[in-house]
């Protein structure tokens, strides 16, 4: 969780945004930087193995992989990009789903206890460097730069007087909103996850060793919230990776489509 101090001079130092920036490991190395490169060793190493040895009757870990890969095929590229143009992105959508979930997991794995998209940096990276130029291209590929503009900007049916101010409002949220929004959802959930967690913890650490005796026998109390927390933000963790993956795959899906 990095260097926190618990207290000053008796009084309790509340977590904040500075604890979430950690000092180098190495030279410009940090922590998050490392837990990425491991986040992608962790996805890789898992499907390799797990599909090193395939049988018609899986073992627990193919029919784990298997279970992932159906999830990520059936229920989030196929559901919302549609059964005639999924297939090609399926690696994709699997492998953001996946990221995002070792990465988000790392808030509450021990040891570590960094969810690395708790900076904003990696989320909007992963939106703006992948998601966004994948769902724009494949639609400039399926209708043409000019078609696709007027597929995006001018949804059929409106009034023509209509499109005089819903066309900047489609423009400022296709193009400009929708990656941005993208990366918060996930920035923010981890990063207030993960502050909750360090001011239960902290807070409990704090009455156990600085606070009068009446008051210790609540830092129990504390540290039971930061338990119950810690299993409340592992839902949302795999929760913002499939919203995360599904918001792409939706993205694809509307690009794609001939009607806005």
């Amino acid at each position: 969780m990095g260097a926190l101090v618990l207290a000053q001079g008796g009084d309790f130092v509340p977590p904040g945004v500075g604890d979430f920036f950690l000092p180098p490991i190495v030279g410009g190395v940090t922590k998050p930087m490392v837990l990425v490169v491991l986040s992608v060793v962790i996805v890789a190493a898992f499907f390799l193995i797990a599909s090193r040895n395939l049988k018609v009757v899986p073992g627990k870990l193919q029919y784990a992989a298997e279970s992932v890969y159906d999830f990520g095929r059936n229920n989030i590229a196929r559901d919302q990009i549609g059964s005639a143009d999924f297939r090609p992105f399926v690696p994709l959508i699997l492998a953001l789903f996946t990221f995002i979930l070792v990465n988000n997991l790392f808030g509450i794995i021990p040891l570590i206890q960094f969810p690395t998209f708790s900076h904003i940096g990696f989320p909007l990276a992963l939106s703006l460097l992948v998601v966004y130029p994948v769902y724009h291209i494949a639609g400039f590929r399926r209708h043409g730069f000019t078609g696709y503009l007027k597929n995006q900007l001018f949804p059929a049916g409106a009034p023509k007087p209509i499109y005089l101010l819903l066309t900047p409002i489609e423009f400022f949220q296709k193009f400009v909103m929708n990656p941005i929004t993208l990366a918060i959802r996930v920035f923010a959930a981890m990063f207030a996850g993960h502050l909750i967690l360090l001011v239960f913890t902290l807070a409990g650490s704090y009455l156990l060793l600085e606070a009068s005796a009446v008051l210790k026998p609540v830092s129990l109390i504390s540290w039971a919230f930061a338990i119950l927390m810690t299993f409340v933000e592992a839902l949302i963790q795999v929760i913002q990776a499939y919203v995360f993956a599904v918001l792409s795959a939706g993205y694809i899906g509307m690009a794609l489509a001939e009607d806005h």
